[in-house]
């Protein structure tokens, strides 16, 4: 058994067909999205085409929520609604906010809350790595040993003493980006590759790849800057803010 699991695309559409090539080139067929995957000042529409692969199974992030609501001050989501059409909006709307299989558990922040990290805590000196007994509590309900999460952009493997271990695959899209809740903070991978994770089953036991696929972002940079969005064109240059 071997499956790639991608996340937080935002609309970048490069960054995503590389990595969907370099998951066919290895062989692998099943393909899980944990959300935000058409947000941000790129292309949403090229985005959504590349997505809709019967092998890809989605589900929604906050930031795809946040793309039907009607009313709204944040530019890019204005940019981002105004392409958008019925098709697409019905495919948000039906998008789940989390999909289960015998051995995996998927979410894009915790089981219960899409805004919540499940594994970073923020505080005044940044963002460090939760407490065991706090992750635990966020995933007391779930059975499964595998867990992916996404929505902090920055790849990671977390065992936990219950044998449970947490996954996030990091960004496709974007590799950092800045927020002001629940404090202000940055979130930064350090690198501008476009990331994704492999999990393969061998024996008793789960081989966890990181990848990070090296892309050409030139048109995701000139469409950030167009859009007004210099943080993000920062972001897609370095992977930092």
């Amino acid at each position: 058994m071997k499956i790639a699991i991608i996340a937080d695309v935002h609309g970048n559409k490069d960054a995503l067909q590389a990595v969907l090539t370099d998951i066919q080139n290895r062989g692998i067929t099943t393909i899980y999205n944990l959300g935000d995957s058409l947000y941000g000042p790129l292309f949403p529409l090229e985005t959504y085409n590349l997505l809709r692969k019967p092998n890809i199974q989605s589900i929604k992030g906050n930031c795809d929520r946040i793309l039907l609501e009607q009313d709204t001050s944040n530019s890019t989501v204005q940019y981002v609604q105004n392409l958008l059409t019925e098709e697409l909006r019905t495919w948000i709307t039906n998008l789940p906010t989390y999909l289960q299989t015998d051995n995996f558990y998927f979410c894009h922040g915790t089981p219960t809350n899409d805004e919540i990290y499940l594994l970073e805590e923020i505080s005044s000196n940044g963002s460090v790595l939760k407490k065991p007994e706090k992750i635990m509590d966020l995933v007391s309900d779930i059975p499964q040993k595998l867990i992916f999460c996404a929505h902090t952009h920055i790849p990671r493997v977390v065992y936990l003493p219950n044998n449970k271990i947490i996954i996030n695959p990091g960004s496709v899209g974007l590799p950092a980006y800045e927020d002001e809740l629940p404090i202000y903070h940055k979130m930064e991978s350090g690198s501008p590759f476009a990331n994704y994770a492999i999990v393969t089953k061998q024996n008793d036991d789960w081989l966890i790849e990181q990848l990070h696929i090296p892309y050409n972002a030139n048109e995701a940079i000139s469409a950030s800057q167009k859009n007004g969005r210099l943080d993000w064109a920062r972001a897609l240059k370095t992977g930092r803010i």
